[in-house]
This record gives structure tokens, C-alpha cells and sequence, in this order.
């Protein structure tokens, strides 16, 4: 039986999606691909309200990450984690030999614009690395507040993970002066892993050019040359991109603020049933996650056992993350699920949990 996925990535991919990704093959360096390639990126800049160049990688969003810290800095880095992924875009940066800084918060508490204010003050940094929203704890950093603060800072260049937020909640790319904007697609945009997407601006390029050993695989300067002819400079996952095309078509039918609202309404849903169940939400108020929720599991319930029931019945859903496995459980409403098919869940799970009361 298949099993409706509600975990954090990746999150359950359509039929008609996955009936795209199977569209016949062509070659990725002929007219038929670019003509797609042009497309795709004219329709991903309006979605994320950019002018900015959109380049296309075959990679997991952290191939994106790791090209970030590569590309990015030539002095220091400023990385601000909240989380378990935060913390990886450190790591990241310190496996590549760049010199980084880590301003952890405490597992639950959001990122806020004056801490960030603080550190980059020291005019030590000219790359900030963010976490727009954090999947280890279903927190979600005030991106837009945050900007304002980077707009004071206009030699650092601005890096924004927002790979579980991206297609879930509207990002202004160019408004908020964000200079690389990355996703994977598994998550808000609702298709198979695998591949990853990111908005680059001119300063994020002009830094680039500037930075020795770029790598080879994501070195923007080569992403740029190859845009100018809308290719990539390897080989494409060409069936990605043939379902992205299909599904952006989506995301414009369904109307992008409808969308997005969609979303919101779904994380209202699920945060109320959490609180109506005698649970409470791991993150701190006010910052709690639009495409994911992260429950205290203060009932102690079983979670293996919750989802080896619900698996019968057809769902799934996400134990905790890292520190938290044991202490918290993450239900996802990202992508094409539907605030009825997220009842659908939560009823389920109240009926399980009721029948091993």
C-alpha cells in the first residue's frame, strides 16, 4: 500500500507530476531544451518576484549550499543556525576551508534581525548564511525582518536556505535584497528529489568572480556563461525540469497568493488540532512554521508505533529530528496537499490514539 506522505521532504508527488517527469527525452543542448530551460526560469523569476538570474542544478539543495560558501565569501562567513540544517551550512562552510563564524540559538527560538544586526556591525563577515525555515524544528526565521537589516550592509552578500519554504510561503526575492535564494524540489514544490533551484543576484555574481577555487560543478561564473544560451553547464535531470515546468503551470492557475494562503490555512489547521489533543508546539510563538509543525509530544505517545498504524491506513508522518527524536514528532502540509486531505490525517491519528487509550 502507498503510503500518503506527511513528512518534511519529500512530500507526496501528484500522478499528473510524475506523469510529466515521464514526458519523452530530448537532448539538453538542443533547441527543444532550451526553449524549456527559458521557460522554466522566466516562470520561476515570477515566482519568486525576481529579475535575478535562476539557474537549474541537478543536486540536492545542500549541492546549492556547499556552491553558497564556495562562491560567496573571500573573507568570512556569519552563519546563524537555529537547527540541525543551520548547523550543516556551517559545517559546510568549514569543510570547504572557509572561515566561519556560528551564532546558534537555542533549539526552538527563531533568528531576529538584532542578533544578526550585532554580529555584522563587527564588519568582520561578507557573506550571512540563513535559514529561512528550519525542518529539524518547525521554525520559521522572520526573512523579511531580517533583510532590513542587510540592506545596512551592502558588501555582504546575502544566503538564504529556504528549501522548505520556498513554493509554501511568498519570498521577494529583489524587495528583500536576498543575493542567493536556494530550494530543493521535493519539498514545497511537490516533485521527486534530486534537484534544486536558486536565484542569484549581480552582487552574488561580481563576488563570485572574485573568489579563487570556486569548484568546478557549481561555480556560478559557469552557470552564468552557460544561462546566456539557457543551459546548464552539465547535464541536466531534463525530466525535473519537464515536471517543473508542469508544475509552475500549476502554481499559476491555482493564483500564487492562493497558494500561499493554502498553506497558512494548513499550519492553522494543524497547530490547532495539535493544541485541541493536549499537545503544545516546539517553537517559540509567533515563529512557528507555515509548511511544517513541530509538536511537543508531552502525551509520550509512540511514535513508530503511531506510524506502523498509520502506515495500515495509508499515511505517514515524522518522528522528531536529531535531539528531538524522541521529544517531538513533525506533521508536513506543504506542496499539493489539500487542507482536506490533512483532516483526513489528523482524524486518522485521533482515532489511533484514542483506540490505545
Amino acid at each position: 500500500m502507498h503510503k500518503k506522505l506527511f513528512i518534511p521532504g519529500p512530500v507526496e508527488v501528484y500522478p499528473d507530476i510524475l506523469k510529466a517527469m515521464g514526458t519523452p527525452m530530448i537532448g539538453h543542448r538542443t533547441k527543444d531544451y532550451t526553449d524549456l530551460h527559458k521557460r522554466v526560469k522566466e516562470k520561476l523569476q515570477k515566482f519568486l518576484y525576481t529579475q535575478n538570474k535562476i539557474f537549474l542544478s541537478t543536486s540536492s539543495g545542500t549541492g546549492v549550499m556547499e556552491a553558497c560558501v564556495r562562491n560567496c565569501s573571500n573573507k568570512a562567513i556569519a552563519s546563524f543556525p537555529c537547527g540541525e540544517f543551520g548547523e550543516r551550512w556551517y559545517q559546510i562552510a568549514l569543510a570547504n576551508g572557509k572561515k566561519a563564524d556560528a551564532f546558534p540559538v537555542e533549539l526552538g527560538k527563531a533568528i531576529k534581525p538584532e542578533m544578526v544586526d550585532r554580529v555584522l556591525a563587527t564588519g568582520k563577515y561578507d557573506a550571512v548564511l540563513i535559514t529561512h525555515n528550519e525542518t529539524s524544528v518547525g521554525v520559521m526565521n522572520p526573512l523579511a525582518e531580517i533583510a532590513v537589516v542587510l540592506k545596512k550592509y551592502p558588501e555582504i552578500v546575502f544566503l538564504v536556505d529556504a528549501v522548505s519554504a520556498m513554493a509554501g510561503v511568498k519570498i521577494e526575492v529583489d524587495q528583500w535584497g536576498i543575493d542567493v535564494c536556494l530550494a530543493s524540489t521535493q519539498k514545497g514544490f511537490a516533485l521527486p528529489p534530486g534537484f534544486a533551484v536558486f536565484s542569484v543576484s549581480p552582487k552574488a555574481l561580481a563576488r563570485a568572480r572574485q573568489v579563487p577555487n570556486r569548484g568546478y560543478y557549481f561555480d556560478f561564473v559557469e552557470f552564468e556563461k552557460f544561462d546566456e544560451k539557457n543551459q546548464t553547464p552539465t547535464t541536466p535531470s531534463v525530466s525535473h525540469i519537464f515536471a517543473l515546468d508542469a508544475q509552475l503551470d500549476k502554481f499559476f492557475k491555482e493564483g500564487l497568493d492562493n497558494r500561499f494562503a493554502r498553506h497558512l490555512k494548513m499550519a492553522e489547521i494543524c497547530r490547532k488540532w495539535a493544541k485541541d489533543n493536549g499537545f503544545t508546539l516546539f517553537p517559540e510563538p509567533g515563529y512557528e512554521s507555515i509548511t511544517m509543525t513541530t509538536v511537543n509530544n508531552i502525551r509520550n505517545i509512540d511514535i513508530t508505533k503511531l506510524n506502523d498504524e498509520l502506515a495500515k491506513k495509508g499515511f505517514i508522518i515524522s518522528a522528531g529530528y536529531g535531539k528531538l527524536k524522541d521529544t517531538t514528532f513533525r506533521i508536513a502540509h506543504m506542496g499539493d496537499t489539500t487542507p482536506d486531505e490533512l483532516k483526513e490525517l489528523l482524524v486518522t491519528i485521533e482515532s489511533i490514539l484514542h483506540a490505545n487509550a
